[in-house]
């Protein structure tokens, strides 16, 4: 049953992430070279609906809010390192797993990549780090009944010692007044407007983080498991979890999407140094995202809507990343 709800999940986030260009990459690049808010608002109005109604869910029992523990190093340093990986990879996790399936070949490189050194970093070589800075983690005292366990990782809610409603609202209601009170690039090549991106992926997490918890793992949509789990399941033949399953489903849904709309075509780079940067991008992105304890979508559209602290942090430091490293190879200032 999990395999099928996380095949389910991801076919319907497959085909969302592919008609609606989305991807935290252009977002924070195209934010920083050309003043472009197009695709930072559509996230940004993911986000502020996804608090609203990831509270409400909660309310009604369908999940729990589970933000993950905060780690400053683990936040600060990974998600640096990853937003430095996905301009050199040229996608972040979503947009490099979606563009697999439209027949990029950087995009495969950089997957591929991507997940051996999650793994790597997870339980290999590189774990010795993990293990180190684990003994940071801060974990606090839930305030509600809305958050699992005994122990959760901070929110702002917690920090406040408020209802998650009253900093959920607050902090959506500001959200909006952003997104609808100043003025927006226009995009006319785009297939979708950022509202209707935006919107369409709320649906998607509410049910990927019911689907999710209801099959053990109470959390929402994420990818950088998934392609560990996939890598695993290929090696050493375990069994492909949500997260797994999640990944390939988005996969097949981009590949089926691109097909329909005949957006599918073998796309090799002219330049064949763009082959090493895609690999340094790939090293850095899966390092980084284990060590940050996810990667943009597992703190984007599941951590910070749940005004997790780790998240909020992580996602400070992907935008920096990403800026430096459009600094670095664009020189914009």
């Amino acid at each position: 049953m999990s395999i099928l709800l996380g095949l389910l999940t991801g076919v319907a986030f497959g085909f969302v992430l592919q008609r609606g260009r989305v991807c935290f990459n252009s977002a924070f690049r195209d934010l920083r070279m050309m003043k472009d808010n197009f695709m930072f608002k559509a996230g940004l109005l993911a986000i502020a609906v996804q608090i609203i109604a990831f509270l409400a869910m909660s309310q009604l029992g369908l999940i729990h809010l589970n933000p993950k523990p905060l780690n400053l190093i683990g936040s600060i340093v990974g998600g640096y390192i990853f937003g430095l990986g996905m301009v050199l990879a040229g996608g972040c996790a979503s947009g490099t797993t979606y563009r697999i399936s439209e027949g990029n070949t950087t995009a495969w490189l950089a997957g591929l990549v991507y997940g051996i050194f999650a793994w790597a970093t997870q339980s290999g070589f590189l774990s010795p780090l993990m293990k180190a800075i684990s003994q940071f983690n801060i974990t606090v005292a839930p305030n509600s009944a809305l958050y699992l366990g005994e122990q959760t990782g901070p929110t702002l809610a917690t920090m406040l010692n408020i209802n998650p409603w009253i900093a959920g609202l607050v902090v959506a209601a500001l959200l909006f007044a952003y997104l609808f009170g100043t003025k927006t690039t226009p995009r006319d090549t785009a297939t979708w407007g950022w509202i209707k991106t935006g919107l369409l992926v709320v649906p998607v997490a509410m049910f990927g983080f019911w689907s999710s918890t209801i099959s053990g793992r109470p959390y929402g949509l994420g990818i950088t498991g998934g392609w560990i789990n996939i890598l695993k399941a290929i090696q050493t033949n375990e069994l492909l979890n949500w997260e797994g399953a999640e990944v390939l489903g988005i996969m097949i849904g981009a590949g089926i999407t691109a097909v329909i709309f005949k957006e599918f075509k073998l796309r090799v780079p002219k330049n064949g140094k763009t082959f090493l940067y895609v690999v340094a991008g790939g090293v850095l992105m899966g390092f980084g995202a284990v060590f940050a304890g996810g990667c943009n979508i597992g703190h984007f559209l599941t951590g910070i809507p749940q005004l997790a602290i780790s998240s909020i942090v992580a996602g400070i430091f992907f935008i920096l990343g990403n800026w430096t490293m459009v600094r670095i190879l664009y020189g914009k200032s």
